[in-house]
């Protein structure tokens, strides 16, 4: 059986950079969890990390990472970039089935286990069974209204959790100072 999880959505705003995910892990055709926390902050609350995939595989991820940050803890794209390589080289790391998005106050990056490590030029990241319909959502609220980083995040989630069986409304919002 295939584990499908969550929707992570990372936007840039206001001088705030917010990230999400909601908190579904389904095996089959069951949810096994309704309230999984799948963001999380890193390096005393500097970094927001989630991740969308596999949750033993996420976590590991975020494990790996965290280690990275502490070798690099002013470089978020320098540790995004060796985490990539050891994920990619690594014979057991090349095995996890996880995608990662990071942001700090002037980075945002998704991270996967292909090597890619991607920073978009308009600062809104997506990931997820329920990425596409999240980063949809979140381009057309940035474009028609006011709202903060943190409601768009909100507002794009519960859109996507409208129409993504996977995605569901017990949401985690983390946010940031953010300087671009």
């Amino acid at each position: 059986m295939d584990w499908h999880a969550t929707t992570i959505l990372a936007v840039r705003r206001g001088g705030k950079v917010a990230m999400g995910g909601d908190g579904q892990v389904t095996l089959g055709t069951q949810v096994m969890k309704a309230d999984a926390v799948k963001v999380r902050k890193l390096l005393d609350g500097q970094v927001i990390v989630g991740f969308a995939g596999s949750a033993a595989d996420g976590f590991a991820l975020l494990e790996r990472f965290e280690a990275k940050l502490k070798d690099f803890p002013n470089n978020v794209p320098r540790a995004a970039i060796e985490l990539a390589k050891q994920w990619r080289t690594d014979r057991a790391l090349r095995r996890l089935e996880a995608v990662l998005l990071v942001v700090d106050a002037r980075h945002s990056l998704m991270l996967s286990g292909s090597g890619d490590v991607i920073q978009p030029t308009d600062g809104i990241l997506a990931t997820g069974s329920g990425g596409g319909y999240a980063l949809a959502a979140a381009r057309a609220l940035m474009k028609h209204t006011a709202l903060t980083a943190s409601e768009v995040v909100r507002e794009s989630l519960a859109i996507a959790g409208g129409i993504d069986i996977y995605t569901n409304d017990a949401l985690t919002v983390e946010e940031l100072e953010s300087l671009g």
